[in-house]
Parts: structure tokens; C-alpha cells; sequence
């Protein structure tokens, strides 16, 4: 449906009739272990197909497993399958995050939101998605305080109500495109965003030359001359965001001089730059660092191997000389919706050849 020129989603929960999530939807994105803690605190009990998505290094779930343990929860699992329940309803606790993780906080805020008693939870993220996430269960009724900070305090109720929220501009793609202003030496203005999301990657383009404006919804870039090499560290909120690393490795590999980008999420997250090189790119993996000289790129074949890996190459082949095919892009759609009609209306020569 759309509402006022957006499109929306209406989803009514009042007849789900399976607590299964199986293999062949769960594999398509791992966010879809998200359903965990919601059907386990609604319905007790929950049986999810291990997660698939992006293969971009270890990402377990222990976590998750543990809070809800935590929350008494009964868990098992075998090589594919994790079966959950609580026959006596979940019970708040005080759980410590051994690392931060945003899918982690979620979940566990989502089964606490029922949980008798209150729960705290401690070293949690606190990207801009868990104060979204905090700020719709309350427009529904739930009780969830502190989201954006370290410790979040969740104190159950008896149950959630209807609702109607609009939720938070995704960052990343606002954050895609002003990249792919600045690597072309073109302009752009993004709307409907929160430029307060995206501090760091903002002031990472502006260190690489670029203009940058402001205003409440609204982030306008220009880039004059050549882009200048970046160094750069990913961490978690407030740190620079490791879903943007590999499109700052794209512009990193037109940049005048040596830059070096750091990863420290994920270990498995370099894919990308096999294909870059083959465009070209003088990159150099060194550990969990990449070293990069800038210079010409040329169109060439490339596979993406992942949704930011994707982001990455797209924008990479729009600075190349040539032309450039990029092959197994459903990962892309995963996390942007029409980007090559949105690039087109910016004037790339983009199309999409098949799906």
C-alpha cells in the first residue's frame, strides 16, 4: 500500500498459525533469525532454520541463544535447525552481552517486550536501527527505555497493541549515494534522510574533498576534483559503519594517494576486493587491512558476492572507463530498492540485464 507517496506495509499478526521458520526462507536473509525471540515470547516456542545471508565471515548466534537461556528459555539444536521454547513463558533478567550485536539487542528486546518482570540488558549496540527498533514496540505499548545508550532497561507487559510507525531512512543508502557523488565528481542531494546517522561517513567525505550541506532531512554532496585517499577503521555505532566499507574501498581506488581501510566486524569481508582488482584496483590485502594506491579503473566482468559488495562494484564500474557487468546481483536487492532506476535518473548509463 502507499501512504502519502511512500510505500508502506500492513501487516496483521492476530492468525499466525506456525512457529517454523524453514530453511528455504530463513537461508534468503539472515535477519530472519529475528522471528526467534518474537514467537518464542508470544507463542513459547520457536523452530528456525539456522540463518543464511551474505558469506562475509563468522557471525554466530550464541548470543542470542544465551539471553534467551538467560530469559528461561529451553534451547536445542542440531546441524541445520534451532528449536526453542518456554512452557512457562519467558522471566526478565540482567544479561551482559559478552560483544556487541545489533541482531543480538533486538531479539532480545523483542522477547522481552512479554516477558514477566523486567529484563536489563548490558553492553548492547547502539546504532540507530535499536533506537528505531525500541521507539515502534513503545508506539505499540511496549516499555523499552535507554536504546542508544549502553544498558537497556525492557520491563514487560501483558501484551502489544496496534500501530502505525514510520520507520528510520536507511543510512547505508544515503550513505551509497553520496559516495557515488564523490567518486564521479558529480552532485547529488539525498532526501528524506537523518544526516545525524551518518556523522562518521560524513566527515570521512569530507576528508576525501568533498562539499558537504545539511539540514534536517537532508544531506547535499559536490565533489570538484579527485577524491583523496581515506584511512579508515570500522567498529561498531558510533563508529564507522562496516556496511559502508566496501564502497569506501571503491572510492579508495580512484583516490589520489596511499589509503588503508581497516575491518574489525567481520574477517570474511574483503571479497570485493578480488573483483575491484580485476577492474583494475591496485589494492593490497595486508591481514585486516587493505592497502590501496588510487588510479584508473577499466570496465571488466565481476561477480558480487555480497549485498555491500554489490553497493561496491556498482559504484565502482560508474567511475571505470568502459563497460562493466556485474553478475549475481540479487544479493543487491537486499538492501536497495531500484538502485539502478536511481542511479539512471542521475544520469548513469545503468541497466539491469536480468535478475
Amino acid at each position: 500500500i502507499t501512504v502519502k507517496g511512500c510505500l508502506a506495509v500492513e501487516l496483521n499478526a492476530a492468525h499466525i498459525h506456525s512457529c517454523v521458520a524453514p530453511y528455504d526462507l530463513v537461508n534468503k536473509m539472515r535477519a530472519s533469525i529475528l522471528v526467534l525471540g518474537p514467537l518464542l515470547t508470544r507463542f513459547g516456542q520457536a523452530e528456525i532454520a539456522l540463518p543464511g545471508g551474505c558469506r562475509i565471515g563468522a557471525r554466530p548466534i550464541d548470543q542470542h541463544i544465551e539471553g534467551l537461556v538467560a530469559m528461561g528459555a529451553i534451547i536445542d539444536m542440531d546441524a541445520h535447525v534451532l528449536y526453542a521454547r518456554a512452557p512457562n513463558g519467558l522471566q526478565g533478567t540482567d544479561f551482559r552481552f559478552g560483544i556487541k550485536t545489533v541482531t543480538g539487542t533486538e531479539n532480545l528486546i523483542m522477547a522481552a517486550c512479554l516477558a514477566r518482570g523486567t529484563t536489563r540488558l548490558r553492553n548492547v549496540a547502539m546504532e540507530p536501527e535499536i533506537v528505531d527498533l525500541a521507539n515502534f514496540l513503545n508506539t505499540l505499548g511496549a516499555r523499552v527505555k535507554g536504546a542508544g545508550t549502553d544498558t537497556i532497561e525492557i520491563e514487560g507487559v501483558p501484551e502489544l497493541k496496534a500501530g502505525a510507525y514510520d520507520v528510520l531512512p536507511d543510512r547505508l543508502e544515503t550513505g551509497t549515494f553520496l559516495v557515488a557523488a564523490a567518486m564521479t565528481g558529480g552532485e547529488v542531494i539525498t532526501r528524506n534522510t537523518k544526516p545525524e546517522t551518518l556523522e562518521t561517513v560524513l566527515y570521512a567525505l569530507s576528508e576525501a574533498g568533498a562539499t558537504i550541506h545539511r539540514g534536517p532531512d537532508w544531506i547535499s554532496l559536490a565533489m570538484t576534483t579527485r577524491p583523496k585517499a581515506l584511512r579508515l577503521i570500522t567498529g561498531p555505532y558510533p563508529g564507522f559503519p562496516t556496511d559502508m566499507q566496501a564502497q569506501m574501498m571503491a572510492l579508495n581506488a580512484v583516490a589520489a594517494g596511499e589509503g588503508q581501510i581497516t575491518e574489525t566486524i567481520f574477517e570474511n569481508r574483503f571479497h570485493h576486493v578480488h573483483e575491484l582488482q580485476r577492474m583494475g584496483a591496485k589494492l593490497q590485502i595486508q591481514g585486516n587491512s587493505v592497502l590501496s594506491l588510487g588510479g584508473p579503473l577499466t570496465g571488466a566482468v565481476v561477480k558480487a558476492t555480497d549485498l555491500r559488495a554489490s553497493a561496491g562494484l556498482v559504484l565502482a564500474a560508474l567511475a571505470a572507463q568502459g563497460t562493466t557487468t556485474i553478475e549475481d546481483i540479487g544479493h543487491i536487492d537486499r538492501g536497495y530498492e531500484c538502485i539502478e532506476e536511481k542511479f539512471a535518473q542521475l544520469g548513469a548509463k545503468i541497466h539491469r540485464i536480468s535478475e
